[in-house]
């Protein structure tokens, strides 16, 4: 059976499609991504905030289980937590629903730990590179510094997962101390391995694009001064 065949895939927006009724999930406009195998039914959930339970209750309205979690990064809009006087729900209430591995970067663990409560043993970190399967769908894990110290992008059969490192006129700003004009131009800059039919589906409700447009129009890869980019005025 072919990877098309068998892949599934589905982008729902915060407020229309899940945790409808969330002034605050409706304003955000976050994208959750359901990705898995329909052959043999297991499928990951990919920064499951707002209303874990609703994107659970998807997945089992297509027939499919949940075998896992993707983060791209730590901030409260896409795995729970508090932010701006809100209190957010998403991977520990997912967590007490059911068991099973959620997947971050090794330098976004500990963020996403004291963001959410969980417990850091009831983290899988990765590194750049490593590569997490879903039934036989192969997805590699793409450590891009610059929005958070250890976000990380997705790719698999075409797509380009990007959470808040790449979006289609523009980027996720860099939110840690460390961050440098340097480190956070790489983290946009590094899609030369990625094809040009390759679609980028981001973390933020704006259409996906393909990854050149994306990288063309996303300010620290055009002529915007990183140092402009870096303080946040773009």
């Amino acid at each position: 059976m072919p990877d098309s065949d068998r892949l599934y895939f589905r982008q729902l927006l915060s407020g229309r499609d899940f945790a409808r009724g969330d002034m605050f999930a409706t304003q955000m406009r976050n994208f959750a991504y359901l990705i898995g195998d329909r052959q043999t039914g297991e499928a990951v959930v990919v920064d499951p905030a707002y209303a874990a339970g609703d994107l659970l209750d998807a997945l089992e309205h297509d027939g499919m289980h949940l075998s896992g979690v993707l983060v791209t990064h730590h901030h409260p809009d896409h795995v729970g937590g508090t932010m701006m006087g809100f209190q957010l729900k998403g991977l520990s209430e997912l967590l007490e629903r059911t068991n099973v591995p959620v997947h971050v970067n090794t330098h976004e663990a500990l963020w996403v730990s004291r963001v959410t409560g969980i417990s850091m043993d009831d983290l899988t970190a990765h590194w750049h590179g490593d590569k997490v399967r879903v039934g036989d769908i192969e997805i590699e894990l793409l450590h891009t510094p610059g929005h958070t110290p250890g976000s990380q992008c997705f790719l698999l059969d075409g797509r380009l997962v990007a959470g808040d490192t790449l979006f289609l006129e523009g980027c996720g700003a860099p939110t840690f101390p460390a961050a440098t004009p340097t480190r956070c131009t790489a983290a946009c800059s590094s899609w030369p391995s990625c094809p040009a039919t390759r679609q980028c589906f981001p973390g933020i409700g704006i259409r996906p694009s393909r990854v050149p447009r994306c990288r063309r129009s996303s300010a620290p890869t055009t002529s915007t001064a990183p140092r402009t980019w870096i303080s946040g005025e773009c």
